[in-house]
């Protein structure tokens, strides 16, 4: 308290300390006291009036445990006159249990007088009940068969709580309605045979599958009431609980199983498409099964069985068995596809289960996978391994079929550019794009897997396409009249080439997303320009294989009398390279109309001539006599390259003639000299033009020449060796690759630099 009192002062001085801070304000001393004055006598009447209030409270509840003290005091008296009246009354009770056994007596007797119509009449209710049923009345017949069991189980209710344990009579009642057990499993035959045909019912007659569906649920709320008396007093009737719901929604599932195994009316041994027939037979049936669902039999049940959902579920899980059904038997590579297109994408598509007229009443992507996904995985599994066996197959299969193609002796035909080209292509590419439209039927995934798949055996295919190429040039070099058409066919096999090089592009730019090359890009670009340019050196030996006989000509006495060997000879390249325009870019540029032919082989074509000229002067076939065979002979060349550099340059206007052709008119001006002194600076002229001359070719030309001595021949190599020069890179060389025909006097060949 004396702490509350210094508080309450110290507050008191600082408020005093705040109001007269300024000496002004000590002229409002008396204001300011009035004020405080009011205060202090409105809190202290609130103070009164709270305390008065709790002090009334204090005085009512004081009087109210009074009156309750005296209540308590009341109903123990009253408690005390109960138990007294209660113990004189109990001699009473046992005198009242006759009454009571009369009472259960007589309820037995008003059931057994109720249900004495009944009683009598069984076997007469009996038969008109078994004939209604016959008669399909199922109605009326059940109507019959509940006042039955009613009779029955009221009676056996009434013995039960009179005597439970009396079994005899329990069994008399039992046996006496004895045939009610057997009328109530003929009536549910007949239920479940209208479930079971509940599509056709509905549509033919659907007050049947309504007369169904009442009697069940008839039986469902006796069913119930007999649980309710028998969880009160321990009795159930025979035959209870029936529970024909969860037996109709049984049967119903059994029935849309049935449905749905029985679409099946084929097998692979009848048809190759059974499977395909069988998904189209099965999204029908569903589907219109569903819509029947919709429009007619959700009338017949009572909106609580959201009749529509459960066929919805119901048929789902059946495809789901069905479905895994199939995956266990030994599909094909296209029956795997098929399934699981229709079990992926049309399943729930609008063709089925997303159709517009069930998509209002059921979400289907709520719907759980028609197959697990491991399922799946293990399908596509199978299907990449059975697809890589098949494929290896059909393609090995192709390339025997085009490699008989080759042996015909019709030319091969053209596309519409005029190229030369086979079927091998068209049909490789075929059977590629066939099977990635499929897979992109099932995921994108899949889809670019099997592409890679595609490419990778497209890898191993050109592989032996190579092969074949050239067993087909060693099939045609042991009998060169056979095939008849091999350059055709050879142009052909280069020209697909090219063929498969867009298509495997088309195929990349069409069904993959990827734009990075792979190893096995890698390996089909190489093998392919290997493939073209074996082809091409193949064409170019069938040439010079014709040109043999006018090459060895050359540079002989024949040749300087006035052989045409070189005339022949171009008219012979000029022909084949005619053929060789029908050969694609990037191997040829232009079309066969054009005077544009094969670059690279015209250059090929061009070397070859001129190493093949080159190569019959130094075999040294002919030795000048004299001054005027030098000079005939010289000429003829200078003619001859001329020739040649006319030729080439006809057959590829944009190549450099110069060089090639230059290499015979310098060999020319050697032995055209007429000055012996000078022929060290001619040959050196020569050197200087084509370092990759030797000295045996220095000594080959010299020998053809006639009229160098040894020492001359000696003393021209040796100043040569001398003066050393290098072959410019980038030249390809012209005398590298040419020999001499040893000679005993000539040392180990060596290259002058």
């Amino acid at each position: 308290m004396e702490e509350t009192d210094r508080e309450a002062f110290a507050t008191s001085v600082q408020r005093v300390a705040g109001m007269l801070q300024r000496p002004d304000q000590l002229d409002k001393v008396e204001q300011y006291r009035r004020r405080e004055a009011r205060k202090k006598a409105s809190v202290e009447a609130r103070l009164k009036a709270a305390i008065q209030s709790q002090l009334d409270g204090v005085r009512t509840g004081l009087s109210q445990l009074h009156n309750a003290l005296e209540d308590v005091k009341d109903i123990q008296i009253s408690l005390v006159d109960v138990s007294k009246d209660w113990r004189r009354s109990i001699n009473t009770i046992e005198n009242l249990r006759e009454v009571k056994d009369a009472v259960v007596q007589h309820s037995q007797l008003a059931s057994a007088v109720e249900n004495l119509k009944n009683i009598f009449s069984v076997p007469e209710i009996v038969q008109e009940t078994r004939e209604l049923i016959e008669e399909g009345d199922l109605l009326q017949a059940h109507r019959k068969l509940m006042d039955l069991e009613c009779s029955r189980d009221d009676l056996m209710y009434e013995q039960y709580r009179m005597d439970s344990r009396n079994t005899h009579d329990m069994g008399l009642i039992r046996g006496y309605f004895g045939e009610v057990q057997g009328l109530s499993e003929e009536l549910a035959k007949q239920l479940w045979m209208v479930l079971q045909r509940s599509m056709v019912t509905v549509r033919r007659d659907p007050t049947m599958l309504v007369s169904v569906v009442r009697i069940i649920e008839r039986e469902e709320k006796t069913d119930r009431r007999m649980l309710d008396r028998q969880r009160q007093t321990g009795f159930a009737p025979p035959g209870r609980p029936k529970r024909w719901k969860e037996r109709m929604f049984q049967m119903l599932e059994g029935t849309v199983s049935t449905r749905i195994e029985g679409s099946q009316s084929e097998t692979r041994e009848s048809d190759k498409m059974w499977l395909v027939r069988l998904l189209e037979i099965t999204r029908k049936y569903v589907l219109d099964d569903l819509i029947v669902v919709k429009n007619l039999m959700v009338q017949c049940f009572p909106p609580h069985y959201n009749t529509f959902r459960v066929f919805f579920n119901l048929y789902h899980r059946a495809l789901s068995a069905r479905m895994q059904e199939l995956t266990a038997e030994d599909l094909e590579a296209n029956e795997i596809v098929s399934l699981l297109t229709w079990v992926l994408h049309t399943y729930k598509s609008a063709e089925m289960m997303g159709h517009p007229e069930l998509s209002a009443e059921c979400d289907i992507n709520l719907l759980e996978p028609l197959l697990p996904q491991e399922v799946v995985d293990e399908l596509l599994s199978m299907y990449i391994q059975t697809f890589t066996s098949n494929i290896t197959g059909w393609l090995r299969k192709a390339l025997e079929t085009d490699r008989k193609d080759w042996y015909k002796d019709t030319e091969p035909e053209g596309d519409q550019d005029g190229y030369y080209q086979t079927t091998l292509p068209a049909i490789v590419f075929q059977m590629f794009e066939q099977n990635l439209q499929v897979a992109a039927q099932i995921n994108e995934t899949f889809k670019e897997q099997v592409l890679r798949l595609c490419v990778k055996q497209m890898s191993s295919f050109l592989l032996r396409y190579r092969e074949e190429a050239t067993s087909y040039k060693e099939d045609h070099l042991r009998d060169r009249q056979l095939p008849q058409c091999y350059v055709q066919y050879m142009i052909a096999i280069i020209n697909n080439c090219q063929t498969f090089k867009e298509s495997i592009n088309s195929l990349k730019k069409k069904y993959s997303h990827s734009t990075e090359p792979t190893q096995n890009d890698a390996a089909i670009e190489k093998t392919l320009s290997d493939v073209a340019k074996d082809g091409c050196q193949f064409l170019l030996d069938e040439v010079f294989l014709d040109l043999e006989h006018h090459l060895n000509e050359l540079l002989t006495r024949k040749w300087l009398m006035g052989s045409h060997a070189v005339d022949t000879i171009c008219v012979t390249v000029e022909d084949y390279f005619n053929d060789f325009a029908k050969i694609k870019k990037p191997y040829n540029v232009g079309t066969p109309e054009e005077e544009v032919r094969c670059p690279e082989m015209t250059s090929e074509a061009h070397r070859r001539v001129v190493v093949e000229y080159v190569k019959a002067v130094m075999q040294k076939r002919i030795s000048f006599r004299n001054a005027d065979e030098r000079k005939e002979g010289a000429d003829r060349m200078i003619k001859e390259a001329q020739q040649f550099k006319i030729l080439f340059r006809k057959l590829s206007p944009d190549e450099d003639k110069e060089r090639l052709c230059g290499s015979i008119t310098a060999i020319a001006e050697v032995f055209k000299l007429t000055d012996p002194t000078l022929l060290y600076l001619e040959v050196s002229t020569l050197v200087s033009k084509y370092p990759d001359i030797r000295e045996e070719h220095i000594a080959a030309l010299l020998a053809v020449r006639g009229d160098a001595s040894r020492d001359m021949r000696q003393m021209i190599i040796e100043t040569l060796n001398q003066s050393k020069s290098s072959a410019p890179s980038g030249v390809p060389p012209i005398f590298k690759d040419i020999t001499v025909p040893s000679l005993a006097s000539m040392a180990v060949p060596k290259l002058l630099k």
